[in-house]
């Protein structure tokens, strides 16, 4: 793989160089993963001027990985500097060395630097040039690979064996913070290296809320039962949201309810494709929502981009900018909450593609069926 990272640095060298900067330094988390292969917490990136250098904080890969000391290669390409202070900054480390090494300007991620953070690189580098580097790893993310998208079927696939063997036991009377350990214990279980987000499980009146944190409430007959839940594999994310009935048949306002919310989820999936505008997939399936009534009551998007982060781009919401390209990962996450009473949720992982390769390939497979469990 280290070609690949090098391929990715590469791209993102022209970039800086066609804008008139040095050296790019790289310090959010998911980018510096995406660019370098391995992210130890609080490890900084710079790229260029003359060659990639990954700083770090601690050892990254281990004592006896790391037994040639600083300056150790993982790569041909990518040079390992592990900073001496355990108080020492990697990205002040970074732009101490492109100014040893001669850079005048250096292009970084304002987004992620706080303005403490960004003083002490300017205190250590008063000549160096800072120029705002933006969201460009961000928007070179955004495409996906063959291996990319080969983690996350994996993650996909693990969320819903997780899910599955769930929906085998016996429900009633389980806690919402019961249910969601379990599921995440599960995702280990099934190889993935924790959940992508913490669990969601929402019983009762909680059910369909967005974000809801587990509570104490038991499972109790005729609740309807949504869950929301992702596998982490390589780094890379899944989500899947289901809703189920407990115990007897639906009652008529929740058959009605949940028919709403999955027309309105199938229509944003079958929306997805190359060229399409991201807002137009948002309005696909808000659309259905309005026209039953629930227009106050659905969320400022129904679905996001996924891949080393939960939440990334692109957003489909009502103001999005932008269109869809082939081989961009995207959640479609439409639900409606009736307070007092409860509500639903149903949200895909699927990958955009051309109408010749099939259209959009869903990647969470546990069917959408309102079963009685």
């Amino acid at each position: 793989m280290s070609e690949v990272y090098a391929a990715r640095r590469a791209r993102l060298r022209e970039r800086c160089e066609a804008a008139g900067n040095a050296a790019a330094l790289v310090t959010g988390h998911a980018n510096v993963r995406y660019l370098a292969g391995a992210a130890p917490g609080g490890a900084a990136l710079l790229v260029g001027p003359a060659e990639d250098t990954l700083f770090c904080p601690v050892e990254p890969f281990g004592a006896a990985a790391a037994a040639p000391g600083p300056g150790c290669r993982t790569d041909e390409e990518l040079r390992v500097h592990t900073l001496v202070s355990p108080d020492g900054d990697p990205a002040v480390a970074a732009a101490e060395r492109a100014t040893a090494a001669g850079a005048r300007s250096l292009a970084v991620e304002e987004h992620h630097l706080t303005v403490a953070r960004h003083r002490a690189l300017r205190s250590v580098a008063p000549r160096l040039r800072t120029a705002d580097l933006g969201t460009a790893v961000e928007q070179q993310r955004l495409v996906k690979d063959s291996e990319e998208i080969a983690a996350l079927r994996i993650a996909a696939e693990i969320a819903d064996q997780a899910l599955g063997e769930l929906l085998e036991s016996i429900l009633v009377g389980r806690t919402e913070r019961h249910l969601a350990l379990e599921l995440e214990r599960r995702l280990v279980d099934h190889g993935a290296a924790g959940p992508a987000f913490p669990t969601q499980v929402a019983t009762g009146p909680n059910s369909g809320l967005a974000g809801h944190t587990p509570t104490d409430r038991r499972v109790e007959e005729g609740d309807f039962l949504s869950v929301a839940l992702g596998a982490e594999y390589r780094g890379y994310r899944s989500e899947i949201a289901r809703t189920f009935v407990i115990g007897t048949a639906p009652a008529d306002w929740q058959i009605e309810l949940y028919d709403q919310v999955f027309a309105a989820q199938r229509a944003g999936r079958e929306a997805l494709a190359p060229g399409a505008a991201c807002r137009a997939v948002d309005r696909a399936a808000r659309s259905v929502l309005e026209a039953a009534g629930h227009g106050e009551r659905v969320g400022p998007r129904t679905g996001h981009g996924v891949g080393l982060e939960n939440d990334e781009d692109p957003q489909l919401g009502p103001s999005a900018m932008g269109k869809l390209d082939a081989c961009v990962p995207v959640t479609v996450d439409p639900g409606v909450h009736l307070p007092g009473r409860g509500g639903v949720r149903i949200d895909d992982t699927l990958v955009v593609r051309p109408e010749a390769d099939g259209g959009p390939e869903l990647l969470t497979i546990t069917t959408k069926e309102l079963l009685a469990l």
